[in-house]
């Protein structure tokens, strides 16, 4: 009986090695996620400030341009 009761005790540690790994795998894709989320409001602030700097910017440049040429 000693031998079915060892393999038995490996495949619950193999199982449950099995599972942490998972765990820790889930873990990390729940940081990427975390971390892309991130990412796509940082965009969406540099996209909105530069849609409004942007303006600002091509008007300088504008009387930049008509003040060299007059």
């Amino acid at each position: 009986m000693a031998g079915p009761s060892r393999t038995l005790g490996a495949h619950f540690l193999r199982a449950t090695e099995f599972l942490a790994r998972m765990e820790r795998c889930e873990e990390d894709g729940q940081g990427m996620v975390e971390y892309a989320l991130i990412l796509v409001l940082i965009a969406i602030v540099v996209i909105v400030i530069l849609q409004v700097v942007g303006k600002q910017v091509n008007n300088v440049f504008s009387n930049v341009s008509n003040g060299l040429s007059h």
